[in-house]
């Protein structure tokens, strides 16, 4: 499945991956920022900490690990990473996911 036109219309992110391995686009007020992730190839994110976020599978798997401990993820299911709390990330090649971060600015807008 991919994301509607409408969404995939949406701005771009900034983010510190190449577009053929993850894309992104994101509609950012004053009190977030919500992102609709496409995984083009397998990534894994090395452990790292912002402010909160919250995400939902949509395809795919997130394999998340906080506190030592790591869960898959699947579609239907969420999570909630409390501001601060350290975490990693391995998501699966086909997977979408949005992602809803409590900073506004987390990853810039694409000029």
């Amino acid at each position: 499945m991919q994301f509607p036109d409408f969404i995939m219309g949406l701005p771009a992110l900034d983010i510190p991956f190449p577009e053929d391995v993850v894309s992104a686009r994101a509609i950012r007020s004053d009190a977030g920022l919500m992102v609709f992730f496409t995984f083009h190839q397998d990534i894994t994110l090395p452990p790292h900490s912002h402010g909160a976020q919250w995400g939902s599978v949509i395809e795919g798997r997130v394999d998340l690990t906080m506190g030592g401990k790591t869960r898959s993820y699947r579609p239907g299911e969420s999570y909630d990473i409390p501001a601060g709390t350290e975490h990693a990330a391995r998501v699966a090649a086909g997977s979408k996911v949005i992602d809803v971060f409590e900073e506004p600015d987390r990853y810039p807008l694409r000029a």
